[in-house]
């Protein structure tokens, strides 16, 4: 890391060389519109974007997968910018400065067995029809007594289904609630009778890839994915199509079986402490909340196909480049600072495996949330060209749309495909935010051009392929520029009053 911390001191020392030169050739020019820069100014911010974006998603990065090496580089290169920027700790916590802890538990299935056992007749599921799971590293019912419930959940009493194997009927959409609604009753495992074998070989993929899950939301739960060919082999035919049938008549209430099942999954599984970086610049009204800028360090390690030659995950635009503009953005701030509201930089881990990060971050905050005035996130964003219109990912959802909207206007910026950005609410950090009521968007043109968001997603997005070479930084300075004026107007108390406080 000496190199490493060398190379980037020298970079910042160039970075600052640029940043006090254009400054002066913006205030020079009095006619250039509010938020404009030069094209020098423009050069200098792609220059450090590309540098940046190049460390973050080098060899020596590894592609930042969580509880790595990858990730201790990741995090002290995060935390060194900062700090050089004139950021402190932004965790409030004195036993854990800069880096905030997550536990996330590591799990893949390996292997499991269902059979179902009417009168004297035991019948194994073929492994091809029915396949189990748990977050346990073991799920173990012999012998447990069925319940068919069909597509109830919620109103199926609760001693119908407590230490019970519990069958109903797959919906999609439907079935994950119900399930919950049924592990909540106390089910010992729960069998979702699905169409075909596809859609078990579908959860059997899933269920068996190395992934990530918030220790706080690890269960021991049973669940089984078996087809209705399965349960007719195990029930017979007469019976099962008979219980299908009677799911469907008026009054249906849960039937107790005159069969068991037994159920063995198997788990492999540790825990790993991933770490969430917080920095923090300093308002000069401690009463006025704080502005976050958001972006997710982490990438997916090794992700590339067996046997291919380049296996590594290296995450150039996903998601080194969102760290990169946010890096720029807190170098801009802490020069044009101080601001009135504390401004936080968080980058987040495990974003990859469902918002990992930034969930962890809105159970334990480092802030009260009630005190945020806002969250920006920046994700994905070296795809769109220069001049590509802006999409704002949460409009209609917080107070911000205002600010926003007026800054587009003051920078003659337009929005395109809204409803378009409205399908990514739900699919990037913010979303955890806006969850439990704190005001938090993206303000990008990482959606802006269709054509160039859909050559990314089918050639690079999580593939080998997202390296360095072949970066779209048109769009991202664009991105700098508009979010530096938002940002500063958002960290003022005279310009967005009620944030906050």
């Amino acid at each position: 890391m000496a190199a490493l911390a060398n190379k980037h001191l020298a970079k910042k020392m160039a970075r600052w060389a640029i940043v006090s030169a254009t400054a002066l050739a913006v205030v020079s020019c009095s006619n250039m519109p509010q938020g404009r820069i030069s094209p020098d100014e423009r050069a200098g911010i792609e220059a450090r974007l590309l540098s940046d974006i190049s460390i973050l998603a080098s060899e020596e990065f590894a592609g930042r997968r969580p509880g790595t090496a990858g990730e201790a580089k990741t995090l002290a290169f995060i935390q060194q910018s900062l700090t050089q920027a004139g950021f402190v700790s932004g965790t409030n916590d004195p036993a854990n400065p800069w880096r905030a802890p997550v536990l996330l538990i590591n799990t893949a299935a390996t292997d499991s067995r269902v059979s179902i056992t009417s009168g004297k007749r035991t019948v194994v599921l073929p492994s091809d029809n029915a396949f189990a799971h748990t977050l346990a590293s073991l799920g173990l019912v012999e012998g447990g007594e069925m319940t068919f419930v069909g597509r109830l959940a919620e109103d199926v009493p609760d001693e119908q289904v407590l230490g019970r194997v519990v069958v109903m009927l797959g919906e999609p959409g439907k079935s994950p609630p119900r399930r919950e609604a049924l592990f909540k009753k106390g089910a010992a495992a729960i069998i979702t009778v699905v169409e075909d074998a596809a859609s078990v070989e579908q959860v059997r993929a899933f269920r068996s890839q190395d992934s990530f899950i918030l220790a706080s939301d690890a269960t021991d739960h049973l669940s089984v994915f078996v087809t209705h060919e399965a349960m007719t082999a195990g029930l017979g035919e007469k019976q099962w199509d008979a219980l299908v049938a009677s799911a469907d008549e008026d009054g249906f209430a849960p039937i107790k079986l005159d069969a068991t099942a037994s159920v063995e999954a198997r788990t492999k599984r540790r825990e790993v402490t991933s770490h969430n970086v917080i920095g923090r610049l300093a308002g000069t009204n401690p009463q006025a909340g704080a502005v976050f800028l958001m972006a997710h360090w982490d990438h997916f390690g090794e992700c590339g196909e067996e046997g291919a030659a380049d296996r590594l995950c290296n995450g150039a635009v996903d998601n080194a480049s969102g760290v990169a503009v946010m890096l720029e953005l807190a170098d801009r701030l802490a020069a044009s600072g101080p601001h009135d509201r504390d401004i936080y930089i968080l980058g987040t881990t495990a974003e990859e495996w469902g918002l990992l990060g930034a969930k962890a971050f809105v159970q334990t905050p480092a802030v009260p949330l009630d005190q945020i005035a806002a969250v920006l996130n920046y994700d994905t964003v070296a795809v769109a060209p220069q001049g590509s219109d802006f999409v704002f990912v949460g409009e209609g959802e917080t107070p911000l749309d205002g600010i926003v909207l007026d800054t587009l206007a003051d920078q003659d910026r337009t929005l395109g495909n809204q409803i378009m950005a409205q399908q990514f609410i739900r699919r990037q950090d913010s979303w955890a935010f806006l969850e439990a009521d704190v005001p938090a968007i993206v303000i990008s043109t990482n959606l802006g051009s269709q054509e160039s968001l859909e050559t990314f997603l089918s050639q690079r997005y999580h593939q080998a392929s997202d390296e360095v070479n072949g970066l779209e930084l048109g769009g991202a300075i664009d991105d700098v520029v508009l979010n530096e004026l938002l940002l500063k107007r958002l960290a003022s108390t005279t310009e967005y009053p009620s944030g906050g406080e």
